[in-house]
């Protein structure tokens, strides 16, 4: 194998592992066996050890000294930390970015709320798993709210703690009681972005994570069982 098909095997790997890993389709606490994770995706075991080591360095894998790679392990305490993480980087980078975004910045945030608008959360009613396709868009709207912060690094974090939240909502179980009108929170956010309305944007954008908080945390079960959806996430 030359070091292109290389490349692209543990790219291929990367991905299809992430993306189990953000729907749940690998437990929490799962033990991620390089010759079994090899199996399942049809791969070398050096791309596998190449995706391994590149999601453990984003969060989305735990390594464990002599013992391997694994899923990471959910909790309350922990979906709480990251809540408040995310409040207080995102805040910040949404103040940022008002401060510093021009007319293009707007432009691109109102497209990318249009096409959200516009994508079903789920392809029929039927189907217990979200439409991929409104996963994507909900996570590059809120990616356009922070664009313009300045910085590269601080919109990574941003990023890795989103796949983490996504995680968080996959594998927490639905209650069927409650409902949320996340489109018109999204609107709101997004209109007091345009209006330049700093403090309202961020109270926002923080009231949204703090309501998917309310209702994801007491649903989240030490063992948790996979395959069952929320209702519309933040």
């Amino acid at each position: 194998m030359n070091k292109i098909e290389k490349i692209t095997a543990a790219t291929l790997v990367y991905e299809r592992l992430r993306q189990d890993i953000l729907n749940g389709e690998l437990r929490p606490g799962q033990k991620l066996l390089i010759d079994s994770v090899s199996e399942r995706y049809g791969a070398g075991l050096n791309p596998v050890r190449e995706a391994l080591n590149r999601l453990s360095s984003e969060g989305l894998v735990e390594r464990k000294d002599q013992r391997g790679f694994f899923v990471p392990p959910v909790s309350l305490e922990g979906w709480r930390e990251l809540v408040k993480t995310r409040c207080w980087l995102e805040a910040k980078a949404l103040e940022e970015s008002i401060r510093n975004g021009d007319q293009a910045w707007e432009e691109h945030i109102v497209v990318t709320f249009h096409h959200f608008s516009r994508t079903p959360w789920k392809l029929s009613e039927s189907d217990a798993s979200t439409n991929p396709a409104w996963e994507e868009r909900h996570r590059t709207f809120h990616l356009s709210l922070i664009a313009a912060c300045g910085s590269s690094i601080l919109i990574g974090v941003c990023r890795d703690l989103m796949d983490q939240a996504q995680r968080y909502r996959f594998i927490s179980v639905a209650s069927s009681q409650r409902y949320r009108n996340t489109l018109e929170e999204h609107r709101g956010i997004m209109e007091a972005v345009l209006d330049r309305k700093t403090d309202l944007a961020a109270e926002r954008l923080v009231e949204h994570y703090q309501t998917t908080l309310r209702h994801i945390e007491d649903q989240i079960r030490p063992v948790t069982k996979v395959g069952v959806r929320l209702s519309p996430p933040g």
